[in-house]
């Protein structure tokens, strides 16, 4: 016999609609004789939230895995910054105060995105959001594999300058603009506005009532776990390059030292952008068999949108 709590029980949680995968957790419902405290025996919504979180588990393993990028990115492009020209006219611009180069782009993005970018999309997919939010999530992956790729480029441009002004022992003073790495910063911009937006509310949206701030709370672990795991591979890096001492002339790791002109942060940018194009694949694969519980389409009524709230199996 299958436990679904008591019906006539106004505070009991609203009932789940039954999922069929992954059958083996519905025993735990089942009432065998042996039922001897509150963790032998689960109720069916119990049971349907396990599948939930147990189906939304390859997706922020995925996002986790495309999170890393991002803070090593921002750490390492002010530190570029602040051996690069910051004069800005007759001011010179404090390497920190870079930081509001990527909020400004998010306000402005995101200004853009849902006045201009949403409403014609909605007009032609018939989604909520103009895309659905595993869509839109996917587009802040690409933007990330386009920053690293740009911010290598950035750094041997960046290294070459030191080198051709004799400043490659220097810590600052480069004669290359501080703005050349705004293209960076923009797609970061990017990514924030699709990624982070969107794995939000996909959280949030696909959990069940009584989770709403379990969906919440899963989403700052990716930031946390992805923060330190960047952590992680910065140590590794630096422990694998300095042991084999290939192309660096038996030195120090690549991002060994405080002066990046002699280390090889361009290829650690590289590393990223690999790290990034694989969570990437990852997660269209996982993304493309992910099933929603709420589809995300509207109906017109009466020429007004609104969302159909039923359940769809589209990416």
């Amino acid at each position: 016999m299958v436990v679904r709590g008591r019906a006539g029980d106004v505070k009991a949680p609203r009932r789940l609609i039954r999922r069929h995968a992954p059958r083996c957790l519905e025993k735990a419902a089942v009432r065998t004789g042996n039922d001897a405290g509150a963790w032998s025996l689960c109720s069916v919504n119990q049971v349907e939230e396990t599948k939930i979180l147990l189906r939304m588990a390859p997706i922020f393993a995925a996002a986790v895995l495309g999170y890393i990028p991002m803070p090593l990115i921002l750490t390492f492009t002010v530190q570029q910054g602040s051996t690069m020209n910051t004069k800005l006219g007759s001011v010179h611009i404090s390497p920190a105060t870079l930081f509001l180069i990527p909020i400004i782009f998010q306000l402005v993005i995101l200004i853009l995105y849902d006045r201009v970018i949403v409403p014609p999309l909605r007009r032609l997919t018939g989604y909520v959001g103009g895309v659905t939010h595993l869509q839109r999530i996917g587009v802040g992956f690409i933007a990330t594999i386009m920053a690293t790729a740009v911010a290598a480029v950035v750094e041997i441009r960046r290294k070459s300058a030191a080198d051709e002004s004799s400043l490659a022992d220097g810590t600052a003073g480069i004669p290359l603009s501080v703005f050349w790495l705004t293209p960076q910063f923009f797609l970061i911009g990017i990514f924030d506005v699709t990624s982070f937006v969107g794995l939000l509310e996909f959280f949030c949206s696909e959990v069940s009532m009584g989770m709403k701030s379990i969906g919440s709370s899963i989403f700052y672990c990716i930031l946390g776990v992805s923060a330190w795991l960047g952590s992680l591979l910065i140590q590794v890096t630096n422990r694998v390059t300095r042991r084999g001492g290939k192309g660096n002339g038996g030195s120090g790791g690549w991002l060994d030292g405080a002066n990046l002109n002699n280390g090889k942060l361009e290829r650690f940018y590289v590393v990223l952008c690999i790290i990034e194009v694989v969570a990437l694949l990852s997660y269209v694969f996982f993304a493309r068999r992910y099933v929603y519980r709420n589809e995300q389409k509207v109906v017109t009524q009466g020429g007004t949108m609104c969302d159909t709230g039923n359940g769809a199996d589209m990416i």
